[in-house]
């Protein structure tokens, strides 16, 4: 009697066939699951090594693109810079616009910055008014201070806050890789140092060790 026997097989195949779509279906969505939680988790991470206000880079991650970029530049004999810049007279657009007002000034500053930033290149918010830029190979001081003088025109463009227009300036330090410094640490605090003293001279901009000029130490006595 091979008809009930070909009914059972035919009945066997069906309920395999059914599993196998069952099968598939359940690792169709156990896929979908996956790349939402790798999306979420990608997403996680952007916002842990992002400024929240500005949407720059923040210290943790400007540090690892800093050692990463150490790294590369000793295998290829490379040159780094690390600027660090600090916005002049913040405190008082603070004071004058409050808390809100020194917000749009911030947002706007990082959002003039990334517009001359190179994709190889990394922008931080380091914290309150102060931004580490970090170029990668610039090759000489000339190629560093043309990104300067681009950087503080377009900073130094009037800015409406609280339908007032304000200008603002920068104060930057330069820490030049290897000659001042062959660890993110030194760079970062060389180049904090160079600022303060692009500062005190009223420069714009300062190269770490960079001696003080005779018309600048004239002007101080």
């Amino acid at each position: 009697m091979p008809e009930p026997r070909n009914q059972l097989l035919r009945a066997k195949v069906e309920k395999c066939e059914c599993d196998l779509r069952t099968a598939e279906t359940s690792l169709a969505k156990a896929e979908a699951a996956l790349r939402i939680a790798s999306g979420q988790l990608e997403l996680a991470r952007a916002s842990a090594l992002h400024d929240p206000l500005t949407k720059l880079a923040n210290r943790q991650l400007f540090d690892e693109k800093l050692a990463n970029a150490i790294a590369v530049a000793g295998r290829h004999q490379w040159s780094l810079a690390v600027m660090f810049l600090d916005l002049d007279s913040f405190k008082a657009i603070n004071d004058t616009q409050g808390h809100a007002g020194g917000d749009i000034a911030l947002r706007e500053t990082a959002h003039r910055l990334m517009q001359g930033c190179r994709k190889e290149d990394t922008i931080c918010r380091n914290g309150g008014d102060e931004f580490l830029y970090l170029l990668i190979d610039p090759q000489n001081r000339d190629n560093i201070e043309r990104v300067l003088v681009k950087a503080t025109e377009r900073i130094g463009s009037p800015l409406e806050v609280n339908e007032q227009r304000l200008t603002i300036s920068l104060s930057v330090g330069i820490a030049i890789y290897p000659e001042d410094g062959v660890t993110g640490e030194q760079l970062i605090r060389n180049a904090d140092s160079a600022m303060y003293q692009a500062k005190i001279r009223n420069s714009g901009w300062c190269f770490f060790g960079e001696p003080m000029r005779q018309s600048e130490s004239a002007s101080d006595r």
